[in-house]
């Protein structure tokens, strides 16, 4: 639990930096010139926007790894994401780009994660009790796990940018680096096992992402299924408990197969419900970008990872994996009543 604090702030620093330069170098590239219906854009147009959401995504589960789970680090670092998000609206309203408009946004990011840090301390919410909030990590490690799937298989209308491939892999890589410290945060109690573990998760997973665009566009919504039961498997083994103090493989296999399946299934299901409800059109507008052909679809793919992210949390944030290990919290008893302090 002692690198929770540094590597959540520092992690949430550099997705700061990863959204201002998406901002200002990344999302020029993808607004088409012109107003013409004839120019209207079609599917995965606004690339950018998705890996900029899941930047500031990102930015939020840096934050909760940083109190450690805690609830008055994670519920403020959620309204946070919200009142980022409507930042980005406004600032993608101005279009800024060079490399001015970059270091500001970038500092300006970097000192916002800083301050939200120096507030909570100054608050006395800096000292979780080790194993406190395993479900809140456990949680965040699949939401991590869940957009790092969707990021890696984000594609572009034509899929010839130079600067997809490396934005795509840059922030599924930070995001998988979320996943593995949330589930390693979240362990009853610190061990060598558990490190080397989420080493080898954190090495199949690179090598996953890097398979997942080195891959033609389309085919490689094959491998995404055996990509989520690599890393929902290795958040497993890393945040469960140990009974007899190796991992119980009948679980994780239970919990290989809801990675296997889960994740696609839960993701088809979003994406028609995104499509359906068109969420993306009222965001284009109030960033003043030129909406998606009314033929075509406007998934907002960075929302879909979320609420995956959630619904996978949900099977395998459950106590009777994550209660009752050593270091566990126990909740205070009261003393009877009648006695004296």
């Amino acid at each position: 639990m002692r690198f929770a604090r540094p590597a959540g702030l520092l992690l949430a620093a550099v997705a700061a930096v990863l959204w201002a330069v998406n901002m200002t170098v990344l999302q020029p590239l993808t607004e088409p010139v012109g107003p013409w219906p004839e120019a209207l854009p079609g599917n995965n147009t606004y690339w950018a926007r998705d890996l900029r959401f899941a930047a500031i995504v990102a930015v939020v589960l840096g934050l909760v790894l940083a109190g450690r789970g805690d609830s008055w680090w994670a519920r403020p670092a959620v309204l946070l994401g919200g009142v980022w998000i409507a930042a980005d609206l406004a600032v993608d309203r101005a279009d800024p780009t060079g490399a001015g408009p970059t270091v500001l946004l970038a500092a300006a990011g970097c000192a916002v994660v800083a301050a939200f840090a120096a507030l909570c301390v100054r608050l006395g919410r800096s000292a979780a009790r080790p194993g406190a909030y395993r479900r809140t990590l456990t949680g965040a490690a699949c939401v991590a796990g869940a957009l790092t799937l969707v990021t890696a298989g984000i594609e572009s209308p034509t899929d010839r940018e130079p600067e997809l491939h490396p934005a795509a892999f840059g922030t599924a890589t930070l995001l998988l680096l979320l996943a593995v410290s949330c589930a390693l945060a979240a362990a009853p109690a610190p061990s060598r096992a558990r490190s080397w573990l989420a080493v080898a998760v954190g090495v199949a997973g690179v090598l996953g992402v890097l398979f997942v665009r080195a891959t033609s566009p389309g085919s490689g919504l094959l491998h995404f299924p055996l990509l989520g039961a690599v890393l929902f498997t290795g958040v497993t083994v890393l945040a469960w408990n140990w009974p007899a103090g190796r991992p119980d493989w009948g679980r994780h296999g239970l919990a290989a197969l809801a990675g296997l399946i889960g994740p696609t299934a839960m993701l088809i299901f979003v994406m028609l419900i995104s499509m359906w409800l068109r969420i993306g059109a009222p965001l284009n507008a109030l960033a003043g970008n030129t909406p998606i052909n009314s033929a075509d679809s406007d998934v907002l793919y960075s929302f879909a990872g979320v609420l995956v992210g959630l619904g996978m949390a949900l099977l395998l944030a459950w106590p009777p994996a994550l209660d009752g290990g050593p270091g566990a919290a126990r909740p205070a008893v009261p003393p009877p009543v009648g006695t004296r302090g």
